[in-house]
């Protein structure tokens, strides 16, 4: 059974003959009652006190908690990030060996094209080659026949022919 302060203040002894001075049990049991109330209200604000700090504690617990879920949280997303970074990486990557591959062959293509178009070019320069020494040879066979051939008519007379005017015809004729 606990024991307040009110009693304390209400307790009646029993009197006996030759007992205690009432009064001074009386003050005692004040002064007593007083302390003890004071203790009670120093207990209660104590109690108060501890629900508050342990409120605040639940409260700290708490946001720890949601800080350790955020970092947790923070962690996946770090490594979401990273692993798409990669990926995309390796995408770009495969992508430009795909277009350095596209590249390298066109190049050849082209070389091969070139490569043929000199052959041609060659073919024709040895055609071209082969007309004109036909043509000169046979131009020199040509200067041959007419050197050992009859007297060639002099130059000087066909220039004559090209250099003698027309005559002009008068209303006469």
């Amino acid at each position: 059974m606990k024991v307040t302060p009110l009693d304390i203040r209400q307790k009646q002894f029993s009197r006996k003959m030759r007992g205690l001075d009432p009064r001074e049990v009386e003050a005692f049991l004040e002064l007593v009652a007083a302390e003890f109330e004071e203790v009670v209200r120093e207990t209660l604000a104590v109690k108060d006190e501890l629900k508050r700090k342990a409120a605040r504690i639940e409260e700290f617990r708490e946001r720890e908690k949601t800080l350790q879920e955020t970092m947790v949280t923070a962690q996946k997303v770090s490594d979401d990030i990273k692993d798409a970074a990669k990926r995309q990486a390796e995408v770009v990557v495969s992508e430009a060996e795909l277009q350095a591959e596209k590249i390298v062959q066109g190049a050849h293509t082209r070389l091969v094209q070139i490569l043929d178009e000199i052959a041609e070019l060659k073919r024709q320069r040895v055609q071209f080659e082969t007309g004109l020494r036909s043509l000169v040879e046979s131009q020199l066979k040509l200067l041959e026949v007419f050197q050992s051939g009859p007297a060639a008519p002099r130059i000087g007379e066909n220039v004559e022919f090209l250099d003698a005017k027309p005559k002009k015809k008068t209303a006469a004729e």
